[in-house]
């Protein structure tokens, strides 16, 4: 059976500790030198970044979180211990564990130290799949020459990496295939490196509930327990051409998921359906005015994203919550595609004004899909001069903000957006 100390690479054989560094960290198990797939999970991200830059919050639990109406964003692992969960509500997190220190997200920071991770990856293999800031799937076939070693040793010392060089800690399955790997990277948190082999994969899968398979959700699977599949052994053991006459391409997906296998690859130039942001309110909102100013800090932080990965989009997605939970969208498609604040804000202004009419909106959001390259967004509009002038201003206020910073000119609503 492979072995190797993860602290510094030696093979350790059947020790429970490493021979040359008596570290217990030791990476073990049959298939360990052979497998290339790899889930790669930034621990905590949003919080473990805070507490590096502040190291007065190490030993304290840190929720990353916005007002009493928002939501969490990151818990580290201390709040953990109390409930605290993403995506729960702020003021449930604060009931849980009211000695918490909250701080706003960051996400300027954020995206920067994910830059900065994601380099150390790409010293690997090309071979990376982002899937979101904080986590990617990695296939080193081929990379065992190049780096003199396994691709579980370069993972290994990877994630050292990423914690002296970055401040960090990463979590990593290796595995046979992208949907194995997701799964091991969660069974070792943090600081994990978890091993999930082909042989062990259906009966490690038996006995975990159906919504153990990704893109099942609660609907789902409870359609799938009523049909009497509660298990994913229930699946392993039904026929497949059963399931695919049942439930047509999902039924051969769940049988070939139930038992291990999952033919993707990992595809470096996955493609990314849209571009948003939204904002939960302290309050809810039901006037123009005040949901215009949020929705201009939107439609920036929508075009800085753009602008950013180098893209633009021809679709301006505009949603609303309502104070009962209602969610609401509205969507315009343009001539040509766009990565300009300006030009997102008054196409999403416009589809806004239309649904003021005394309803109380708790969330504001806006979106860009249908997306293309940089190149093709905003071309000369030859008979509105002005909207040119405005595109040429704003690319003017980008080039001082990247060289003074983001807060170097700050662009206010005084304007009128509408032609």
């Amino acid at each position: 059976m492979g072995a190797f100390c993860r602290d510094c690479l030696t093979d350790t054989g059947d020790s429970a500790r490493c021979p040359k560094c008596r570290s217990p960290r030791i990476a073990r198990h049959p298939e360990i030198d052979t497998l290339t797939i790899a889930h790669v999970d930034c621990d905590a991200f949003y919080a473990t970044i805070e507490k590096r830059d502040d190291p007065s919050l190490a030993d304290k639990p840190l929720i990353v979180g916005g007002g009493q109406r928002g939501v969490v964003t990151t818990a580290c692992y201390i709040a953990r211990i109390f409930g605290v969960r993403s995506a729960m509500p702020m003021f449930e997190a604060r009931r849980l564990c009211p000695q918490a220190t909250i701080i706003k997200p960051n996400m300027a920071k954020y995206a920067e130290v994910s830059h900065q991770v994601r380099k150390l990856m790409f010293d690997l293999t090309p071979q990376v799949e982002p899937i979101s800031i904080d986590e990617a799937f990695m296939d080193l076939s081929g990379t065992e020459r190049l780096h003199g070693m396994s691709a579980a040793k370069s993972l290994a010392r990877f994630a050292a990496r990423v914690e002296k060089e970055i401040g960090i800690t990463v979590s990593i399955g290796l595995a046979a295939n992208k949907f194995l790997a997701k799964i091991a990277s969660d069974l070792d948190k943090p600081r994990g490196f978890a091993v999930l082999g082909q042989a062990e994969a259906a009966s490690f899968l038996a006995d975990k509930p159906v919504g153990f398979i990704y893109g099942v959700g609660k609907v789902a699977a409870q359609k799938l327990t009523k049909d009497g599949f509660r298990l994913i052994a229930d699946l392993q053991r039904a026929d497949e051409r059963d399931l695919i006459r049942r439930y047509g391409g999902e039924g051969q997906r769940l049988y070939r998921l139930a038992h291990g296998r999952d033919a993707r690859e990992v595809d470096p130039v996955r493609e990314r359906k849209s571009v948003s942001a939204e904002n939960t309110f302290e309050r809810d909102i039901s006037s123009f005015r005040p949901l215009e100013k949020r929705l201009w800090a939107a439609a920036e932080e929508v075009s800085d994203r753009l602008k950013e990965k180098r893209l633009s989009g021809s679709t301006v997605t505009l949603k609303l919550k309502t104070a009962d939970f209602r969610i609401l969208t509205r969507s315009r498609s343009l001539e040509s595609p766009t990565q300009l604040a300006g030009r997102i804000f008054s196409v999403s202004r416009e589809l806004l004004a239309r649904e003021i009419n005394g309803t109380r909106y708790r969330l504001l959001g806006v979106g860009v899909s249908a997306l293309a390259d940089a190149e093709d967004a905003d071309p000369a509009d030859l008979i509105n001069q002005n909207a040119t002038r405005r595109a040429a201003a704003e690319r003017a206020m980008d080039r001082v903000r990247g060289k003074f910073g983001h807060e170097a000119m700050v662009k206010g609503l005084e304007f009128d957006e509408e032609e």
